[in-house]
């Protein structure tokens, strides 16, 4: 019987995951108390003729012990990887009721929203392209060929205001009448929640209710008075 093709040692693969380490700890005791029955089976109905070699049951203990320690490995990893998380949390919760640079979409309560463009050094035309927070285009206003900020006021071109709601905005970068180059344009939106993910990971949450990783954070603001 060949401990490779067994289901013990399938179920010991390396790549398997546990929820917890004392659940681990307790499958593996379990396995190894069946795999300890396989070799005393597999040694008692041997054919005489052909002995297994003991040199066989010496490599499949240590196969099986090489399997054991990587499972415990992966387990103390996860936990790590899990306090490191939670730290990364602890020290972005500083970061609440701040206002952080980014390309994701931001909340529009009435106030105007300030955009950072960035066109391409090659545009002879700069078009400021608003979408909803159904990715549809809402509004499309020309701006100067420049990189300074601008003021979206969320008015209409018939002077009404644009409903509250998160909004996203593109800068497309026009050159003899052609795109160049159509890319999101980065706007301040405030902090109001820290979240860990499922694999450990932080993601900032913003009002209005996007999410975004601290490390997709360009800069970091007072809110305006």
């Amino acid at each position: 019987m060949d401990i490779n093709s067994s289901p013990i040692a399938n179920a010991s693969a390396p790549g398997a995951t546990a929820s917890s380490t004392p659940q681990t700890q307790q499958v593996l005791s379990s396995d190894f108390e069946t795999f300890l029955k396989m070799l005393t089976a597999q040694a008692r109905f041997q054919d005489p003729l052909e002995p297994i070699d003991s040199s066989q049951y010496a490599a499949q203990l240590a196969q099986f012990s090489m399997v054991e320690q990587q499972v415990l490995s992966n387990d103390l990893l996860t936990s790590l990887a899990s306090q490191i998380g939670s730290g990364n949390m602890a020290e972005l919760a500083s970061w609440i009721g701040m206002e952080a640079r980014t390309t994701a979409p931001v909340l529009f309560d009435g106030s105007p929203i300030v955009i950072h463009p960035n066109p391409a050094a090659a545009s002879d035309e700069v078009y400021l392209v608003v979408r909803d927070s159904t990715g549809e285009e809402v509004q499309r206003l020309q701006l100067p060929v420049s990189a300074e900020p601008v003021e979206w006021a969320g008015v209409s071109s018939d002077g009404s205001a644009f409903p509250f709601g998160t909004y996203s905005f593109d800068i497309e970068s026009h050159a003899n009448g052609e795109v160049i180059l159509s890319e999101p344009t980065e706007t301040y939106g405030r902090i109001v929640e820290t979240r860990r993910q499922d694999d450990g990971g932080t993601v900032l949450i913003l009002e209005g209710g996007s999410a975004i990783l601290a490390s997709d954070v360009d800069g970091l603001r007072e809110p305006p008075a």
